[in-house]
């Protein structure tokens, strides 16, 4: 970790939107898990009338079709991955916050683990928030990058 204000001021600002970002997903997870046992074709159709959109549409089309073909085992399983996400987002934060070596590899390797992602997405005339998602997502990787980049220069090694 480089010492000073700058960097704590850094960390603690991604460790925070970590945090959120794991909370969100968190709230989603366990709302996934109050559509057991329920008519998800009947919720989706309600909510596409809700809208005033078009059912026979591209999207609302699909979105219907998603509600349809979703089990309960479906609904449990996504409910699990964005729980077990929330919970990596969330030691990350606690992590940086922290100053933790191990929470600086893991925002480097998480971030990075997207980028070819939003790369591929952008070129493919993705929305202006995934350009903004993907600038924010490089500047984190970078500056961490560099944290740990500078502090393995910093530190001699020991043999």
């Amino acid at each position: 970790m480089i010492p000073g204000a700058a960097t704590r001021v850094g960390y603690r600002l991604i460790a925070l939107f970590e945090v959120a970002k794991g909370g969100i997903v968190l709230l989603a997870g366990f709302g996934l898990l109050t559509l057991l046992h329920r008519d998800l074709r009947r919720l989706a159709e309600h909510l596409v009338g809700l809208l005033h959109l078009q059912p026979d549409g591209r999207y609302p089309h699909f979105f219907l079709e998603l509600a349809s073909d979703t089990t309960d085992a479906k609904l449990w399983a996504l409910s699990g991955l964005a729980c077990t996400y929330a919970v990596l987002r969330i030691a990350e934060g606690y992590g940086l916050w922290h100053a933790r070596r191990w929470a600086e590899w893991l925002a480097v390797a998480s971030g990075g683990l997207y980028m070819p992602a939003e790369v591929y997405e952008i070129v493919h005339r993705a929305p202006p928030i995934k350009l903004g998602a993907f600038l924010f997502n490089a500047l984190v990787v970078a500056y961490m990058g560099y944290a740990l980049w500078h502090d393995r220069r910093r530190k001699p090694r020991e043999s």
